[in-house]
């Protein structure tokens, strides 16, 4: 039987799912920041106590045919400028104009090459002599990693050549040099550059913890190697993984795991919404297919390889609540995992909606994360009474429900551009549940579904992944010939590249793309190609894209059929704020005590796993055939 173990790490709460053949077992844990492999680690053996009745890491760590990871760190590494100082060694005069044309360009410049930026001419008779010169001098300047570019593959690679001749061996060795048009055929030079600046800037901070992990592993004398996670949908261990692939990777998963729902439950249109501790990441699956953009974009900066369209906004349920200028702000800071919300009892300070949803008597405290987690009240009363109630001069009660209200308006602002008369939202996170309801009507959205696995979905959307490799690689020569030579070289390193991954090209699917771009570096045309097919655009850049793809087993999700609405028994009621001053005595269900077809109206709590749902008033709910949650606004 397989097993397949699929991990999304987060700022704040790490998600383990675990598909056993037959059925998904899942469990959160804190992230641990100073040592990522410990929140791994320990959240696997936690699912090992569901599955077997008692924790044992080691059984089902041989149980398991592969982990696949995807990780924040990436994401986090860049916010915080956490990684080498990059240098820039170029042929090309005015590349760093072209780079800064907008704000977030110059930003990202300032943080991560500021004034390590040499030119030299390619022509010039004393090219050797400059190019160590140029290069010691960005050490000098501070420069742990080099990144060379040029206009053209072969300029670039007589800089390589005079490099490895010229180069003193020792420093060689341990500055890092490396070359853009290895890593993207891209005619745009800022484009390509910005790719391997932040590709360059990425890898040691993944480098450092996934080798980490997969050394943990191997003390386990577990013999399938760590996959890793990437932001095209696909998987490949940690040596084949480009750093630059794995930058939004959760999201990826979580829109996998939408297109998997839109299909299965009919739905042309679906924006998600995955509420995370620091984060919104909002996305849209169009007619079951996940939309993508063909250059994609981190943080506001151009990159040369296709990514899924996810916006993130620094919403979530670990984000800072305050007052500035009179008014009610939230985030993008966020408290994180340490100190966390107030509630943890971490020593938090500031106020979030998870301090907020206590006090309103949406979250139980004796039941958060399932009971593993108790609450403390008083923290979040003292804390939002003094950060928000007395600066606004209101009471603690009128202060937790503008609270509310401007929560809902900023998770709402993330989407709504998104929204049109036939869309769902799909909520997900372990706070997109909570909030769904009322940023839903914010945003004009009559229908909202919230998976039973909502807690841990981005994680489960990875499970949807394949072994997969890209090769994006420019051909020399617009040519009949020289694309078939290039394909042939494409279909010799897959074949070497997947060998090392477990796998025969033989038994993989392979697929190849010819794209051409103009001068302007804009796509001109893009087709499918076989070897032999004609290529005749010898003014133009051609790139052969090259993929193959090694199927893993896959879920099934239950399709939604039509069952008998039942009136949803309650275990319960739960006095619920609903205004300054009035409370509501609120019925209680559990999502897993209810059967499909079970409904009911807001207002109501639904208690998932792991997870907390709002039933706000003029809402519907019922289960699902599959077990999900369906919500509708009748008041729209």
């Amino acid at each position: 039987m397989t097993t397949l173990i699929n991990i999304d790490n987060g700022g704040t709460l790490t998600d383990i799912c675990v598909w056993d053949g037959q059925g998904f077992t899942f469990t959160k844990t804190l992230t641990t920041p100073h040592d990522l492999s410990e929140c791994l680690f320990s959240g696997i053996e936690k699912v090992s106590e569901s599955l077997y009745g008692q924790a044992d890491l080691e059984k089902i760590l041989h149980a398991t045919d592969h982990i696949r990871y995807s990780t924040t760190q990436g994401t986090n590494a860049l916010v915080e400028r956490r990684g080498p100082m990059i240098g820039i060694l170029t042929t090309l005069s005015n590349l760093d104009t072209v780079m800064r044309k907008s704000d977030a360009e110059n930003d990202l410049w300032d943080g991560l090459i500021a004034d390590r930026y040499l030119t030299v001419d390619v022509e010039d008779e004393n090219l050797e002599f400059e190019l160590v010169q140029s290069v010691n001098r960005l050490t000098t300047l501070g420069a742990a990693r080099v990144v060379v570019t040029a206009a053209n593959p072969e300029d670039e690679r007589r800089l390589r050549n005079v490099l490895l001749r010229k180069f003193p061996r020792q420093l060689l060795g341990s500055i890092p040099v490396i070359y853009s048009w290895d890593l993207a055929g891209d005619r745009d030079d800022a484009r390509r550059t910005w790719s391997c600046v932040i590709n360059s800037f990425l890898h040691p901070t993944m480098e450092r913890f996934l080798y980490g992990a997969e050394r943990r592993l191997k003390d386990f004398k577990v013999a399938n190697p760590l996959l890793v996670y990437r932001n095209d949908g696909a998987s490949s261990r940690v040596a084949k993984s480009v750093a630059l692939k794995t930058y939004s990777s959760g999201p990826r998963g979580g829109l996998e795991g939408t297109a998997a729902l839109a299909r299965v439950y009919g739905l042309n249109r679906v924006v998600m919404m995955d509420i995370g501790g620091t984060t919104t990441d909002v996305g849209v699956v169009e007619g079951e297919q996940v939309a993508t953009r063909e250059r994609g974009s981190i943080k506001g900066v151009p990159i040369s390889y296709p990514m899924s369209e996810v916006h993130s906004k620094g919403v979530g349920g670990s984000s800072v609540i305050q007052v500035v200028d009179g008014e009610i702000q939230v985030g993008p800071q966020s408290v994180g995992a340490a100190p966390g919300p107030a509630c943890f009892g971490f020593g938090g300070k500031r106020a979030t909606i998870t301090d907020v949803n206590l006090l309103l008597g949406v979250l139980d405290a004796d039941t958060y994360l399932d009971g593993t987690f108790k609450l403390d009240a008083e923290r979040s009363k003292a804390v939002i009474t003094e950060t928000i109630a007395e600066p606004l001069g209101v009471g603690l009660e009128e202060a937790l429900v503008r609270m509310e209200q401007a929560y809902f308006e900023a998770v709402a602002g993330s989407f709504s551009h998104l929204v049109d008369a036939d869309t769902t939202l799909a909520a997900f996170g372990g706070a997109g549940p909570m909030s769904a309801a009322g940023a839903a009507r914010v945003a004009g959205v009559k229908r909202v579904l919230i998976p039973r696995t909502a807690a841990v979905f981005s994680a489960l959307g990875i499970s949807f992944s394949n072994v997969g490799k890209t090769y994006e690689v420019t051909v020399p020569v617009a040519t009949t010939e020289a694309a078939a030579a290039t394909h042939a070289e494409l279909v010799e390193r897959a074949e070497r590249d997947m060998f090392q991954e477990g796998y025969a090209l033989a038994d993989c699917t392979v697929s190849s793309e010819l794209i051409i771009e103009g001068i302007d570096g804009n796509i001109a045309e893009r087709r499918p190609y076989i070897p032999g097919d004609a290529v005749d655009y010898p003014e133009q850049l051609a790139t052969l894209r090259f993929t193959v793809t090694a199927e893993l087993s896959q879920p099934e999700l239950t399709a939604d059929t039509e069952v008998t609405p039942t009136p949803a028994p309650s275990i319960g009621t739960r006095r619920v704020r609903s205004g300054a001053d009035q409370v509501d005595e609120v019925p209680v269900h559990v999502l897993d005590e209810l059967s499909p077809g079970n409904s009911g109206e807001g207002p109501a709590i639904v208690e998932g796993p792991f997870f907390t749902a709002r039933v706000l008033p003029g809402w519907q709910f019922r289960v699902t055939s599959a077990g999900d949650l369906l919500l509708t606004d009748d008041t729209l």
